[in-house]
């Protein structure tokens, strides 16, 4: 099932046309990526979902119904942003938001203890914002946005600040979410996070939807493949070979990108007879890769 549908959706802030006819469709139990540069227009593009500004033309659907103001208690929002109340101690602020989503303060004050208990974070209950890391405040920032169990999740850099312990546990959260049926746009810089955990993605640039669809088949649709190399030995014989367009080297491994896929074979054998094999893997364009190129052919 759809959980949100935007049709053909412009906002213009004077002579600045920040989105431009942009349609996005998002599945219920889904993690939707929500891709592009700085500037491309994804900030305006939530914040017409959330309701702070309104579209100057076209329409946002929330589970079928127009999007309205009275839906937003559905939402749970994330900002890149700290958006946080710093002066009020932990405790008290969950408890604040909670209620603010529709909770009551005993479920707002019970939920609030258990995900702290489950992000290891009650020790802070009785401290305020300000006083805690950059990791723990996302993971309040966090925990506000999930704890009344919102149908659509909005995350806008939601790993920020976080060490690998405390990512791998947020992540998890999500896709944990996501499996119980909610619908989560994920918005991000980091194309690597984004490959591991979206689904479906959309690339917006110049305020406009430049690349969508689902990952694999976008993927799929790009067709180029490229080689992972691992040798002993220069790597000077690979320009010699006009069968590669580029050679990207990544520290403990070559990426080749040949122009000619059936050259394959033909790559492996000028190795060997050139250094010692370790590694030849041919895989597909990372997301990082196609972003890069999607964006530069409309700039």
């Amino acid at each position: 099932m759809t959980a949100l549908k935007l049709n053909h959706v412009n906002k213009a802030f004077g002579s600045l046309q920040a989105v431009k006819d942009l349609s996005l469709e998002v599945e219920e139990g889904a993690i939707h990526g929500l891709l592009g540069p700085n500037g491309a227009g994804k900030t305006t593009t939530i914040r017409m979902i959330l309701q702070i500004i309104i579209q100057d033309s076209g329409a946002i659907d929330l589970f079928g119904k127009p999007m309205t103001t009275a839906m937003l208690d559905h939402i749970g929002y994330l900002p890149e942003e700290r958006g946080l109340y710093r002066k009020m101690k932990v405790s008290e602020e969950l408890q604040f938001l909670g209620e603010l989503k529709g909770l009551s303060a005993r479920e707002a004050k019970k939920k609030s203890l258990d995900w702290l208990e489950r992000f290891d974070m009650t020790g802070v209950m009785a401290k305020k914002v300000e006083e805690l890391s950059k990791g723990n405040q996302q993971k309040i920032q966090f925990i506000a946005t999930i704890m009344h169990q919102p149908r659509l999740m909005i995350l806008d850099e939601p790993f920020s600040g976080l060490d690998p312990l405390n990512a791998e546990l947020m992540k998890n959260t999500i896709i944990e979410m996501r499996d119980a049926g909610c619908c989560i746009i994920f918005s991000t810089h980091l194309m690597e996070q984004a490959e591991r955990l979206c689904s479906a993605i959309c690339v917006i640039n110049q305020g406009r939807c430049v690349l969508q669809g689902e990952l694999a088949q976008v993927k799929k649709s790009f067709r180029k493949q490229n080689v992972l190399l691992a040798f002993e030995g220069g790597n000077g014989f690979l320009q010699e070979l006009d069968f590669i367009e580029s050679v990207n080297d990544c520290g403990h491994y070559l990426e080749v990108r040949l122009n000619d896929m059936e050259k394959t074979q033909e790559l492996a054998q000028r190795v060997l007879q050139k250094a010692r094999l370790k590694r030849f893997e041919v895989v597909e364009p990372s997301l990082h890769e196609i972003f890069i190129e999607t964006v530069k052919k409309q700039n």
